[in-house]
């Protein structure tokens, strides 16, 4: 499992032209990646390290800030594009594996007591954000 994690300052993501989901303060927006082989212990860690990490302003946490997450699936995250100029997608989980991994994300980060909002899985979706920093993180478990 992959998490690249950005500090924001506000993020939201519209499917069809309609917010689905938005962070309106400073917090985090973390794109999830899911692979064949990733279980409860990768969504322990990934919920846990994007609750943790002492990334936000004054070297402080998600949960030190009561700061929100906006959690998106991204499958991309596992593209591979070492031949030719075409990805291949063959790292990432498909939707049936990787959907309920990506909601334990969001389940787990909630039961630590942290607001989440969420795109809309598998949609074409449209994210806006304002990178704060510029921060951006990958996590791996």
């Amino acid at each position: 499992m992959r998490a690249l994690v950005q500090r924001v300052t506000r993020a939201s993501v519209s499917v069809a032209g309609e917010v689905v989901g938005r962070v309106e303060r400073p917090g985090l927006v973390a794109l999830v990646g899911v692979t064949h082989d990733d279980g409860p212990s990768q969504v322990e860690l990934v919920a846990r390290k994007i609750a943790e990490l002492r990334i936000l302003r004054d070297e402080r946490s998600v949960l030190d800030e009561r700061a929100p997450v906006l959690v998106i699936s991204q499958f991309t995250l596992y593209a591979d594009t070492k031949k030719g100029r075409r990805p291949s997608w063959n790292g990432a989980a498909k939707g049936d594996v990787a959907e309920p991994l990506v909601a334990a994300v969001v389940a787990e980060l909630r039961a630590k007591g942290v607001e989440v909002a969420t795109g809309v899985f598998g949609a074409d979706m449209q994210v806006e954000l304002v990178n704060d920093g510029p921060v951006t993180i990958l996590v791996e478990a």
